[in-house]
């Protein structure tokens, strides 16, 4: 049997046609498995009629909706490569992934008109010919085609399948938080076993309904989503993220789990009266994307509420490690053992394991890990070890009975005077002042120590100042990791996935620290 995962909605569709796949908490909109599957098809025969072809790429600028499933599923079936954008870049980013994919087709959604207009008006600089718009009450570009229009010309019946098992299903772009954005490229078969590996590692259970806010442009919301579908499960999907509705939704849809990236949680934790929501359906929620402050772990459990860590990659597929609800508490602050179809390791510089407590580089290895990077052969190279290890850039180490605890990435680390130093450790603190809402460290150039630590904060209290923060932290961490300067502001900037841009704040506050 070959295995293509757009057919894992055509086998729901038959298996459950009347359970409800998909609601959009904004518009209302409920689909069942075979509606969406229809509307899927409709989309799938209707590319194939622009000119589509197996490994064609086709780019997505779209909110969270049907219409990016749709769009997902029926370019998987057909054997395009999804190429998902993140809809937060500026039109010259967009534009080096669109030509860098070699993007033939965009499909967007009305609130990026202006953009993609800018794009379109840039000619051979993308390789885009065919531009499809969602439209919305402002009607449709002169250049683009009505996404309606186009679904309806299109039959219901299943398409032909145009692509399986090693054959390429997306090339997702890293966030760029480092440099310019790299093309993960996973296969049908990728895709698969991270779903696989999913499913024997958490507690889906058939008919579950499942809180999707995160991007669907990123992996940490595709695979779940996709997983969902696989299981049987609703995917309740917010189009953007807000604290208040979430709560709602979790109340109001009888959500039973979810995944949301840390600062999401600290969002949720800021809205008032929590226990006027009825929340007693939920029974875990994952969090992963960067480390998770133990103090949000600590402050959920005091809601009876399971946060469960988890660590993953886009070059993963998703999985790398996950806690056990039986051990988040007991193993507080660790991100667990590797998935079920994953192995995990934590090297040092000679690529050799590490000793219990020491620190090293995570090393991921399983069949769900990236085929590599599109057109880049060399970092290719320089991520993917000979034998098939993924080199993940962050920093780690593992306890005598194999639970490991991520410290931060490998470019974050701060040396201070021959000494590493690890900004999630002095994050973790602060973030125990109740005068802290976020906080982000970097380090700045110090004449003395080569670097030093500078934290960014932001406070919910106009009185706390810079010595509050040091006296805070003086005792809890050695002197030389003490943060040499304090900076307040509004919002510390993140991506569209909750990581903190802390290369944008290295040019925000290049320095020097004051020693």
């Amino acid at each position: 049997m070959k295995n293509n995962v757009g057919l894992l909605l055509s086998k729901r569709a038959n298996i459950n046609p009347d359970r409800e796949a998909f609601v959009d908490s904004k518009s209302g909109l409920r689909l069942s498995f075979e509606e969406l599957n229809v509307r899927c098809n409709r989309l799938a025969h209707s590319l194939v009629q622009s000119g589509v072809r197996p490994g064609d790429r086709v780019a997505l600028a779209l909110m969270n909706s049907a219409e990016f499933l749709e769009a997902y599923f029926a370019v998987a079936k057909i054997g395009g490569v999804l190429v998902p954008l993140n809809w937060r870049l500026v039109a010259d980013e967009l534009e080096f992934i669109l030509k860098d994919s070699g993007s033939k087709t965009l499909i967007f959604g009305s609130e990026f008109v202006e953009t993609v207009t800018d794009l379109h008006s840039r000619g051979a600089k993308t390789d885009v010919g065919t531009w499809i718009q969602v439209v919305a009450e402002n009607g449709c570009g002169e250049f683009a085609q009505d996404y309606k229009n186009v679904c309806d010309a299109g039959s219901e019946s299943e398409p032909t399948i145009g692509a399986t098992d090693d054959e390429l299903l997306y090339i997702m772009y890293t966030s760029g938080t480092t440099g310019l954005p790299k093309g993960v490229v996973h296969s049908h078969n990728t895709s698969l076993w991270a779903l696989f590996t999913f499913a024997a590692s958490c507690d889906l259970r058939d008919a579950d309904r499942y809180l999707a806010a995160l991007p669907l442009f990123h992996v940490g919301c595709l695979i779940p989503v996709t997983l969902n579908i696989y299981r049987g499960v609703t995917s309740i999907i917010m189009r953007e993220f807000d604290p208040v509705r979430a709560w709602e939704l979790i109340q109001d849809e009888r959500v039973t789990c979810s995944l949301l990236v840390p600062a999401m949680l600290n969002f949720m934790l800021q809205v008032k009266d929590i226990p006027q929501y009825d929340y007693s359906s939920l029974r875990w929620i994952q969090s992963g994307a960067s480390p998770l402050p133990v103090s949000l772990i600590q402050q959920y459990a005091e809601l009876n509420i399971g946060v469960l860590q988890i660590y993953g990659l886009t070059e993963s597929c998703g999985p790398a490690c996950i806690i056990s609800a039986e051990n988040a508490l007991k193993k507080i602050g660790s991100t667990g053992r590797p998935f079920f179809h994953t192995d995990a390791r934590v090297v040092n510089t000679a690529g050799n394991d590490c000793a219990p407590g020491e620190q090293g580089e995570v090393w991921i290895s399983g069949k769900h890990v990236m085929l590599g990077y599109w057109n880049r052969p060399e970092a290719t190279a320089e991520t993917i070890t000979v034998d098939g290890w993924l080199r993940t850039g962050d920093v780690a180490s593992v306890d005598e009975e194999g639970f490991i605890y991520i410290q931060d990435r490998i470019k974050d680390v701060i040396i201070s005077g021959g000494e590493n130093v690890y900004p999630a450790e002095i994050e973790n603190v602060i973030l125990g002042h109740a005068g802290v809402t976020e906080v982000a460290v970097i380090g700045q150039p110090s004449e003395k120590w080569g670097e030093s630590p500078f934290a960014v904060v932001v406070r919910n209290e106009d009185s706390l100042t810079e010595s509050d923060i040091v006296n805070h932290c003086d005792g809890k961490l050695a002197r030389f990791k003490l943060p040499k300067g304090v900076t307040f502001i509004d919002a510390i900037p993140r991506n569209a996935n909750g990581k903190v841009l802390k290369r944008e704040l290295r040019k925000q506050f290049p320095g020097p620290v004051t020693d």
